[in-house]
């Protein structure tokens, strides 16, 4: 198996999906070990900051990538295994921030009343307990949470020349924000440019459904990866395989467009599993599905839809390819 490390500089964090020249040149069946700045580019490191103040807002959720995969083209997809994700800090950061936030008013939700206060949160993570320390600032009160590591931007270059941000989520993936994106899963990506160019980046020690306030525990996050490539098999929304969901991410404004999305996918992938046509899966989707919230705050707002494996019989998704990548990475 070849082992690609990379750790980016400050000078080589790229800023969107698609329009950015490789960092590296791979192999399917790669394994991957790279290191991901915070959505603040490291720069919010105490109570006192405000983000007015120390962000460049040119330069939030820096992305690790581009990675250019041998013989990935259009209609493939690509799959990749999380194998690990574990907090690069001993610290995380979350922050209010003018104009943004799903209870504020934004530039998109206009209203006349002033934004919100900044504030600043810093958590302090307790690794040998598995915790990140929530402190209030307008009370005595500190509450012990799980660190939940998650990724919240996967994604590969746009279709049809397209550059997008990497505070958007779409087709391509991208900042999608949903904890589902977590260690031990693997997320299926539709290829639309010869290489896939894929990035990863925006590692939060944990996060709430819907990223309520804009910002998560965000934090720097060593992130272990396994790349396969699945040929001749097209792939329309990020998918994600756990040993015991199928999940669908769907990101469109406004957010019940999302959600159809995400249902019309998980329908089509009922149907590529078992055979069933659109109105049995529409069917059964109905009585199984949950449907949790991934964000309300980015430029698309992204739903997901999920559904126990336990409730189903057994499948093979892409010819059991997460089943594979998990035991190579019981190896590793």
């Amino acid at each position: 198996m070849d082992v690609v490390e990379y750790r980016p500089t400050r000078d080589q964090y790229v800023w969107t999906f698609g329009g950015v020249a490789p960092s590296h040149r791979i192999t399917p069946g790669t394994l991957l070990r790279l290191w991901t700045e915070d959505a603040f580019s490291g720069r919010l490191t105490s109570t006192s900051d405000r983000p007015s103040a120390v962000l460049n807002m040119a330069e939030v959720n820096p992305q690790t990538g581009p990675f250019f995969v041998e013989g990935a083209e259009p209609g493939d997809t690509l799959a990749l295994h999380f194998v690990d994700l574990t907090p690069a800090r001993d610290w995380g950061a979350s922050s209010t921030i003018p104009f943004f936030g799903a209870l504020s008013t934004t530039e998109r939700t206009a209203l006349l009343h002033d934004p919100l206060p900044e504030r600043t949160w810093i958590y302090e993570l307790d690794r040998a307990r598995g915790v990140v320390r929530f402190a209030a600032q307008s009370v005595d009160l500190e509450l012990e949470l799980p660190c939940n590591p998650m990724l919240g931007t996967v994604g590969v270059a746009p279709a049809g020349r397209e550059v997008r941000s990497s505070l958007v989520p779409d087709l391509f993936g991208g900042n999608m924000d949903t904890p589902e994106m977590k260690p031990g899963v693997t997320c299926y990506l539709g290829v639309n440019v010869e290489g896939a160019l894929f990035s990863v980046g925006d590692g939060h020690y944990r996060q709430g459904e819907g990223e309520s306030c804009g910002t998560a525990v965000e934090g720097a996050m060593d992130v272990t990866l396994i790349v396969e490539l699945i040929k001749d098999t097209p792939t329309v929304w990020p998918r994600i395989e756990s040993d015991t969901h199928y999940t669908v991410v769907g990101s469109a404004r406004p957010l019940e467009d999302a959600w159809r999305a995400s249902q019309i996918g998980m329908i089509a992938w009922l149907g590529e599993l078992y055979g069933m046509d659109r109105l049995d899966a529409y069917q059964l989707l109905t009585q199984i599905s949950e449907s949790p919230l991934a964000n309300v705050v980015d430029t698309n707002y992204s739903a997901v839809t999920k559904i126990a494996k336990n409730l189903l019989p057994a499948g093979s998704a892409y010819g059991g390819m997460h089943a594979h990548l998990r035991d190579t990475a019981r190896t590793i």
